[in-house]
């Protein structure tokens, strides 16, 4: 009965050797195709689908933002930088990008819905559903009766929050809240649609609308004493009431008698 004798170690060696290096070419190989097939021609980039919010968009948009920056075929282009291209059009909010076979991409838009300027009215800047900010050139024929927010950089959806808790207070009294800023120090400050001006002071939600409540409950008797007058101002920062100036109302204070001037 014959016997095999073992390989010698460095013959079994080479061998192991010859195998990973036949692999690795063939792996090699296989890749180089697969980039070669990838970029052939014939996966151009023959369209891309555009849905959901595209009110303010249009192909001219797409072609100058989108389409000329496109790099690569259907198989190689990078979806995060066509995601990328589509949000950085005016307002884009969101954009998902999927590739469709054979050859064209689909993306689903969402659209800013903007609810109130941030800052100056007509400044560009506006305020979304969200309390984002963004910029675009506003095209709603609403845009003029859009209130005024402003507040410290990343405090916009705060500022926006206090807004929707306020606006249906001073409602009830027939008003609507025209602007309502927070300034560095943690103050909010709100403007009426007469003009009327109204300091609100520091604090949470439930503390401004607790003093809120009680100046919108209370302040329409003491403007029926004065003839029903406009508010001019009011300061809501007292700790168990308010101060209030009434348009046309003013108070005089006379100087001491030893003081009066003949």
């Amino acid at each position: 009965m014959a016997s095999s004798l073992p390989l010698p170690i460095d013959v079994r060696l080479m061998g192991w050797v010859a195998n990973a290096l036949f692999g690795l070419a063939l792996a090699m190989a296989l890749g180089a195709f697969g980039l070669w097939a990838a970029r052939h021609p014939g996966w151009a980039i023959g369209g891309i689908t555009v849905v959901g919010d595209v009110e303010h968009q249009n192909a001219v948009t797409f072609r100058a933002h989108v389409v000329s920056r496109l790099q690569g075929t259907f198989l190689t282009t990078d979806l995060a930088q066509v995601k990328r291209l589509f949000e950085a059009m005016p307002w884009v909010r969101q954009a998902v990008v999927q590739r469709e076979f054979p050859n064209r991409l689909k993306v689903t838009l969402q659209e800013h819905e903007a609810v109130a300027w941030w800052g100056e009215s007509g400044g560009g800047r506006m305020v979304n559903a969200q309390g984002e900010v963004f910029e675009a050139n506003p095209d709603d024929p609403q845009a003029d009766q859009w209130s005024e927010l402003l507040g410290p950089d990343g405090q916009s959806a705060q500022v926006y929050a206090v807004y929707q808790a306020l606006k249906p207070l001073f409602a009830r009294m027939g008003r609507d809240l025209e602007r309502l800023e927070l300034n560095a120090r943690g103050s909010w400050r709100a403007v009426l649609d007469n003009g009327a001006r109204l300091e609100l002071g520091r604090g949470d939600t439930d503390e401004l609308l607790a003093r809120v409540q009680t100046f919108v409950a209370t302040v329409p008797t003491l403007a029926l004493r004065y003839g029903g007058r406009d508010i001019e101002s009011a300061d809501l920062r007292y700790p168990n009431g308010y101060a209030l100036r009434l348009r046309g109302v003013t108070t005089l204070t006379e100087p001491p008698k030893g003081n009066r001037k003949s």
